[in-house]
């Protein structure tokens, strides 16, 4: 028998591997990822720097103003005729108020934004804050509830508002909706904002019947707080809602990062083995308990969550960032109730009026080009 051929007993050529990214490519990723980074944390700290120059000028000017010396002097415990009871009972209370709310409205703003990729979807638009508002309003009209029950009828308002909104928004969800999975895609985005709209609308409705049935007394407080002002806050106040806050921003921070694969869309996030829709319903949830808690101490403060979110994003170059979006808030209204402090000569207007009249024209900015996309 003749010997193999040399040719028939070579070893057939392996198969190529597959290239791999190019190394120019990579690097581009890595500085693409290193710049936007950069950019967050740059857009981060710059608001925090703005919230804290803006706390100082809200304390320090205005109609009154105190020096520097005389403000630490004040903190350290030394008192000033006048001076001590004005930066101590109203200045310092507001700023810290507003701070704490904008904070927590834009929170919340960013944690409904992001669940449910909707422009629209804030908890000023679908009902919360005006579900906390009417109970509030109505343990004390009915059962002269102050303090710290107000603050617990609010939080339970607002959990109740979202509630019903969820509800009517799910039964009315499109088949084709539900199958994208998520939270979002279970919801109808148009069915979610009508929805919201008209639970507000309810709302608002109760709280007007609720304020009928005040006090004289009553009535003018609740009037001046419903429509969002800071001149009522309290240092109870403001300690309640920080206390609350220790517990829910860390929690709407978890929460807020988790979503982050549900913005490649539902299928996606379950491939990676992230559940969008039991995160995004207790974001929502976390969301209306911020809302609330804000509301019971500063009163509704108008489209400061709806505002915050897309602002933070244009500082930060589109990317989700709940930090950023707490800070814009709190910058918002602190420099909002400064305005409406001091702008405005002897006049004193609700913090509200001012975020409502900014609130407005991007609302309906942002009704135009959900039309145009749709």
């Amino acid at each position: 028998m003749s010997a193999p051929s040399l040719e028939t007993t070579a070893a057939a050529p392996a198969p190529k591997a597959a290239a791999g990214p190019s190394p120019a490519a990579v690097a581009a990723v890595r500085s693409l990822h290193s710049r936007a980074r950069r950019r967050l944390l740059t857009a981060t700290l710059g608001l925090a720097a703005a919230l804290v120059l803006m706390m100082g000028v809200r304390v320090l000017l205005g109609h009154y103003t105190v020096t520097i010396p005389d403000f630490f002097a004040i903190l350290g415990g030394e008192t000033i005729p006048g001076a001590s009871f004005i930066v101590m009972q109203e200045k310092l209370p507001r700023a810290v108020a507003g701070a704490l709310a904008g904070a927590a409205f834009g929170a919340a703003g960013a944690l409904f934004r992001r669940t449910l990729r909707n422009p629209l979807a804030s908890p000023d638009i679908i009902g919360v804050t005006q579900g906390a508002a009417v109970a509030a309003v109505t343990v004390l009209a009915f059962g002269g509830v102050r303090g710290t029950g107000m603050a617990a009828a609010a939080l339970i308002g607002g959990l109740v508002a979202i509630a019903i909104v969820l509800g009517f928004s799910m039964a009315g969800r499109s088949s084709a909706g539900s199958g994208s999975g998520g939270l979002a895609g279970s919801l109808g985005g148009a069915t979610f904002i009508v929805a919201g709209i008209a639970v507000a609308s309810l709302c608002q409705a109760i709280l007007s019947g609720a304020m009928l049935a005040l006090s004289q007394h009553d009535l003018q407080a609740a009037a001046v707080w419903t429509a969002g002002s800071l001149n009522a806050v309290t240092w109870e106040r403001i300690t309640l809602l920080a206390v609350i806050m220790i517990v829910l921003v860390p929690l709407a921070g978890l929460l807020h990062a988790r979503l982050a694969p549900a913005d490649l869309g539902g299928e996606l996030a379950h491939g990676v083995g992230s559940r969008p829709g039991r995160t995004g319903l207790w974001s929502l949830v976390i969301g209306a308990l911020l809302a609330a808690a804000a509301t019971a101490a500063t009163g509704p403060l108008a489209f400061v969550a709806l505002l915050s979110t897309p602002l933070a994003r244009g500082l930060t170059g589109g990317r989700p960032s709940l930090p950023a979006a707490a800070l814009c808030g709190a910058v918002i209204v602190v420099v909002a109730d400064f305005a409406a402090a001091e702008a405005f000569g002897g006049v004193r207007l609700p913090t509200g009026v001012l975020t409502g009249a900014a609130g407005a024209p991007l609302m309906l900015w942002l009704l135009i080009r959900s039309g145009r996309k749709a």
